[in-house]
């Protein structure tokens, strides 16, 4: 194992170079996302030589775009999938108590019962919290990890929620789910874990002329291109699945998040879980955030037509959300309480017609005629089953000398038991520690630019060495980087103005 999970700038270049002029490797995985680093996370655990490029940066495409949760699967068990609703619990539990306890919390979900909720309606949410505890039961995960669904009083659903609507307010229906402090996050491990284990991350090389036994890798920083050998290759892109395989099927639906002070919310502790009107087991979520934030999402609508970079949420969608929490609101909130959007493109497979929200989640694998596996479809809760799945496929296939899957109890760069840690996390900034786990005190103790425990802006709990971090372990290599994917201060425009120059004062030493 390499002493070292540290991704960085010289890394990069010294394994670019010994990739060109060295013979093939086990397996090439095309995508930096949550799918792809959790392949290569995977296969490197396994023994095997593993190669993962993306031709962005580590979680560019909808990896960074999502809710943040990690679901029990609770939606699926309401159209009768018990199959991924069961899968989900089970991945759920080993984030939560084995891969990433760091990341992934409890969350608390309210929904507030107010008077324009019938009894059926209140009975049926009600129903599927308590089947939700059934499932967490049968994953295994412990109600001191998950604490089990309850009825509460309305004092206690306006402590939670303090701007919920109160006339009518008969308390709440109060369930827990796995919430992730980031997304991104989460890849930036798995990626570092990956790392740690042997494998090779790449950044900013795009993969073309995708073969069974071999790819065509450019450096999109300097142009140089050249051709690996490797028994397999995996395409793990996405959305963009079919740039490699123009076969595929996929039916990209768009799910649009608003971003708020979490005033506007008056700070609250719990996701206010609002139905959607008409609709059975739908809801939009305010979730409490890092950064003094709450995230509004989610809509489920078909995105067809080209794939762009960042996908962009639609006044529509807005105004569905905004109307949508307003129901459960004593006070309005209107399009001048929204501080940024995002909108991120589900990798749905084409099943034909229907609503996109009724489409499955299940993945799938599927081997082009050119040899290529392609990994489609699938959530994000589901990315170490989804790895394990396309690897002991390709595993067969290719008759790959590889030992089995450890990922289930494998622990990721930060979380307790990973090699990495590094030293006590007492007296820390408590954001910090939710970022970084058991690396913690390591980000200041790497950290030799100046005033590293200095806010990077006034008001912001990102400290300069978490800049510098981002940049010495984390593979940050421009300003976008740092700002938009290593932390999430660029979800807020105003917010990443403010920063931008400190970002590049740590860009510059990358160049």
């Amino acid at each position: 194992m390499h002493e070292t999970a540290a991704l960085n700038a010289a890394r990069r270049t010294a394994e670019l170079t010994a990739l060109a002029d060295g013979g093939p490797v086990d397996v090439v995985v095309i995508g930096g996302g949550i799918t792809g680093t959790g392949i290569a996370l995977d296969a490197a655990s396994r023994g095997l030589r593993v190669v993962c490029v993306d031709k962005h940066d580590l979680a560019f495409g909808t990896s960074r775009w999502s809710s943040k949760l990690v679901h029990g699967g609770l939606r699926y068990l309401a159209t009768g999938n018990v199959g991924i609703a069961r899968r989900s619990a089970i991945e759920r539990g080993i984030l939560m108590t084995r891969n990433a306890p760091h990341l992934v919390r409890a969350m608390p979900q309210l929904v507030p019962l107010l008077g324009s909720m019938g009894r059926r309606d209140r009975a049926l949410v009600r129903t599927g919290f308590l089947a939700g505890d059934a499932l967490r039961k049968l994953a295994g995960t412990p109600a001191t990890v998950l604490p089990r669904s309850r009825r509460i009083p309305r004092e206690h659903a306006v402590r939670l929620a303090p701007t919920v609507r109160q006339d009518g307010l008969d308390g709440g229906l109060l369930a827990y789910d796995g919430q992730l402090i980031d997304d991104a996050r989460l890849v930036t491990a798995v990626a570092r874990t990956a790392a740690q284990h042997g494998a090779t991350i790449l950044t900013y090389v795009s993969a073309s002329n995708a073969r069974g036994d071999a790819v065509r890798l450019t450096d999109q920083f300097s142009g140089a291109s050249f051709e690996i050998g490797a028994r397999t290759v995996i395409n793990a892109t996405g959305v963009w699945a079919g740039d490699i395989d123009p076969a595929l099927g996929l039916r990209p639906s768009r799910g649009t998040h608003l971003v708020f002070d979490a005033a506007a919310f008056g700070n609250p502790t719990a996701a206010l879980t609002v139905p959607i009107p008409g609709e059975l087991n739908r809801f939009v979520f305010a979730m409490p955030e890092q950064l003094g934030r709450v995230y509004l999402g989610l809509t489920d609508e078909d995105s067809p037509g080209p794939i762009p970079d960042v996908p962009q949420p639609t006044s529509a969608e807005i105004s569905f959300l905004l109307d949508t929490v307003n129901t459960a609101l004593g006070t309005a909130l209107s399009t001048a309480d929204v501080r940024g959007a995002y909108a991120g493109l589900r990798p749905l497979i084409d099943t034909g017609e229907g609503h996109t929200a009724d489409v499955s989640r299940n993945h799938a694998v599927v081997e082009s005629e050119s040899g290529v596996f392609s990994v489609i479809g699938g959530k994000l809760t589901e990315y170490r089953h989804m790895a394990q799945d396309v690897l002991d496929r390709a595993v067969r296939a290719r008759g790959l000398n590889a030992a089995a899957c450890r990922t289930r109890d494998l622990p990721l760069i930060g979380a307790p038991g990973n090699p990495g840690a590094h030293g006590s996390v007492a007296g820390l900034p408590a954001s910090l520690v939710a970022r970084y786990g058991a690396e913690a005190a390591g980000v200041l103790a790497v950290a030799t630019c100046e005033r590293p425990g200095e806010p990077v802006a006034e008001g912001l709990d990102v400290i300069r060495a978490e800049f510098e971090y981002a940049v010495s372990h984390e593979g940050a290599l421009t300003v976008e980087d740092i700002v938009d994917r290593r932390t999430r201060i660029g979800l807020v425009a105003q917010d990443r103005e403010r920063v931008l120059e400190v970002a590049r004062e740590f860009a510059a030493a990358v160049d």
